[in-house]
């Protein structure tokens, strides 16, 4: 966040949530390169007005979900922004579209850049387009895994766990299958 000498009195009189957004990469861009290289970028360009981004993860590989073939390369970031979540997640729709996504077609295909939203400062938000905590965050370790890095004290707000203990869970449920 800018320092408050440089904010807009419109900025300071709303309220400033913070969000974990996990990113997400598995396919080329003509411009920009490997997915390893469009999540760097996707950082660079999340971390712009009215988003800024506080901490991010490290770039992790995973496999893909769904009938993609290609790995994917995911990270997670930590931002602070005015926005509230349907505001955000329309900021990311864009974000998306000007990195060339398509939003069409079958889903968990190959994608340029995915962006979501996991988790808010503000609890819960339950739209038909939206919800957070995102429904499936607690069972994927290419989210979790880039989340515990970042805020590994951030409660669920659902189960009231730690993202720490979360991840646990999960890696103890996968040695056990």
């Amino acid at each position: 966040m800018p320092p408050a000498e440089q904010r807009s009195p419109e900025l300071d009189a709303r309220a400033i949530h913070h969000y974990v957004i996990a990113l997400g990469s598995n396919k080329r861009h003509p411009k920009i390169g490997a997915p390893g290289s469009i999540v760097s970028a996707a950082f660079e360009a999340l971390n712009a007005s009215p988003v800024w981004v506080l901490r991010h993860s490290k770039l992790f590989s995973s496999r893909p979900v769904g009938p993609s073939l290609r790995r994917y390369v995911n990270a997670a970031a930590l931002v602070e922004t005015t926005l509230e979540p349907d505001e955000l997640l329309g900021h990311l729709k864009n974000l998306e579209a000007r990195f060339g996504r398509r939003i069409s077609g079958q889903a968990w295909r190959a994608r340029v850049l995915d962006l979501d939203i996991i988790l808010w400062s503000g609890g819960i938000w339950a739209e038909p387009q939206l919800s957070v905590p995102h429904r499936l965050f607690r069972s994927r370790t290419f989210v979790l895994g880039p989340v515990v890095t970042i805020a590994p004290d951030w409660r669920d707000p659902i189960s009231g766990l730690s993202i720490r203990h979360l991840k646990v869970r999960l890696d103890r449920a996968g040695r056990q299958s």
